[in-house]
């Protein structure tokens, strides 16, 4: 079904901006429509404001997705992330969450799976660490995605959980698997999401942000209502 071009459409009271098709909608099924790509180039960070420059990180979705294609860092470091409330005083809400690492290096000298102690936070302020150390070597880089559930909720604490793949090269290259789950424990509405390294810039790669649309209660598209 296309849709007119630059129309706001209404899919059980809830919006899609700027929607020009949609695919088919199954039931069960979900939809991500492409908000935003931010391309690193020797980067202190990678900031998403909603509103602005066609940011979208509001009550539109209830779920957002960030997704990071081969992020290279310019100093052996890990990817982090922080938010900041609607009228907030910058990246420090408080955070609780919890991490496991699994890693095999390619000529099998080591290969582990367990909690990653040193990743998560018992209610603090710092940038949340979603990635294993990465390698500077040329074709090392991480890759993953990251989950903001209902972050405009004024009832709930921000639910979010990542996961990332390196390629880290050592005295043997290998691949390290990093999960990441946690929450902000605060009510307020997030509205900003900021990526850095801890340590360095991120010297290439590119962050996404998707807004998830679901589809398990709709009832009837057609007519579609345009507002």
């Amino acid at each position: 079904m296309a849709l007119p071009a630059n129309k706001l459409i209404t899919i059980n009271d809830r919006g899609a901006r700027a929607a020009t098709t949609f695919g088919s909608l199954s039931q069960g099924g979900a939809n991500m429509v492409f908000i935003k790509k931010l391309t690193a180039s020797s980067s202190g960070d990678l900031s998403f404001v909603d509103g602005a420059d066609s940011v979208v990180l509001d009550d539109t979705y209830k779920e957002y997705l960030f997704t990071f294609n081969n992020i290279h860092p310019s100093a052996e470091a890990r990817l982090t992330f922080q938010a900041n409330v609607a009228g907030g005083s910058g990246y420090n809400e408080t955070i609780t969450s919890t991490a496991f690492q699994a890693l095999h290096w390619e000529d099998a000298s080591a290969a582990q799976i367990g909690y990653a102690g040193d990743n998560d936070q018992a209610q603090g302020t710092a940038f949340q660490i979603i990635s294993s150390v990465g390698g500077i070597q040329n074709d090392a880089s991480l890759s993953g995605e990251l989950t903001l559930y209902n972050p405009s909720s004024t009832t709930f604490v921000k639910h979010f959980m990542a996961r990332t793949i390196e390629m880290y090269e050592d005295a043997s290259p290998g691949a390290i698997e990093l999960h990441t789950a946690g929450y902000f424990n605060l009510t307020a509405a997030i509205d900003e999401i900021q990526f850095k390294m801890d340590s360095g810039n991120i010297d290439a790669g590119d962050i996404c942000l998707y807004g998830i649309l679901f589809y398990q209660n709709l009832k009837k598209v057609m007519p579609y209502q345009t507002i």
